[in-house]
C-alpha cells in the first residue's frame, strides 16, 4: 500500500519503520508542514491507499475532513477528539470509505478491556474499583482515550462508573490498571507498555484490514480479526 503517515512524533516514527518493515510505501507528514490540514490537498493524496494519524487532538479533526472529503481510507490512533464521533461516523458513511479508530491499537490493551469487563464482577460483591493510568509528561490528553475505554467497557459490563486517576510522570510510555478493593482482599489488573511499537504495529495491521472495506470501524471490535 501506499501509505501517508500524519505526525513524526515517537509513535508515529515507529509506525514509519513497520510500514517499510512490512513492505508499503510510507511517507511521513510533519504537523508542522501541515496546520490545519492544508498540505492534504486533491493531488497530495491522489495516490494514497491509506492515511494514518498519530497528530494531536487539535490537528486530528480538520486531518479527517480533508482524507474523507479526498474519499480516502483512514486510520486514526490520535486521540482526546470523541465527542467529535457521530459528525465523522455520519461524514464517513457519506464519503463511502473506510475508517478506523480505537483509543488503543496495542493487542494487549484491547485484552484488558476483556478482562476488565470479567473483573468488574466484583463491584457487585462490595468491591470499590478505581482506574490508574501513568504517561509521560508530554501527552495532551488526561485522561487518556484508553483509560475512558476501559471505564466505558466496565460500564457496560457491571453499569459501575469508577474514578479515573491521572497521573503524568517522565518518559512512561504507559500504564493502565484497574483496582478492585474489598475488606478482605484487593485485585490487580494491569496493562504496562514496554515501547510504543506494539501501538504502531496495531495500527498498520488495522491499515492493511481495511483495505477492501467501507465503514466505521473501533478497533476494539475487529482485533481478533486482523492477520
Amino acid at each position: 500500500m501506499d501509505i501517508l503517515l500524519l505526525g513524526d512524533g515517537k509513535t508515529g516514527s515507529i509506525a514509519a519503520e513497520i510500514a517499510g518493515e512490512r513492505g508499503h510505501t510510507v511517507e511521513v507528514l510533519r504537523s508542522a508542514d501541515n496546520p490545519n490540514a492544508s498540505a492534504l490537498t486533491p493531488e497530495k493524496l491522489r495516490k494514497v491507499d491509506v492515511v494514518i494519524d498519530f497528530t494531536t487532538p487539535h490537528a486530528v479533526l480538520p486531518n479527517i475532513e480533508a482524507s474523507l472529503a479526498a474519499k480516502k481510507n483512514m486510520v486514526v490512533g490520535t486521540t482526546g477528539w470523541y465527542e467529535e464521533l457521530p459528525k465523522i461516523r455520519k461524514m464517513v458513511e457519506q464519503s463511502g470509505t473506510g475508517f478506523l479508530f480505537g483509543a488503543n491499537f496495542s493487542v494487549g490493551v484491547n485484552l484488558l478491556y476483556e478482562i476488565a469487563k470479567t473483573a468488574s464482577t466484583a463491584l457487585g460483591h462490595r468491591y470499590f474499583g478505581q482506574i490508574f493510568e501513568r504517561h509521560h509528561i508530554h501527552k495532551k490528553d488526561a485522561p487518556s482515550g484508553t483509560a475512558i475505554a476501559l471505564q466505558q467497557a466496565i460500564k457496560q459490563s457491571s453499569e459501575a462508573e469508577i474514578e479515573i486517576i491521572s497521573f503524568r510522570e517522565g518518559e512512561v510510555v504507559g500504564m493502565h490498571e484497574l483496582v478492585l478493593d474489598s475488606p478482605n482482599d484487593t485485585i490487580y489488573v494491569c496493562h504496562d507498555a514496554k515501547s510504543r511499537r506494539g501501538f504502531a504495529e496495531g495500527a498498520l495491521r488495522g491499515a492493511e484490514w481495511l483495505a477492501d472495506k467501507k465503514g466505521f470501524f473501533d478497533f476494539k471490535d475487529v482485533w481478533r480479526q486482523l492477520g
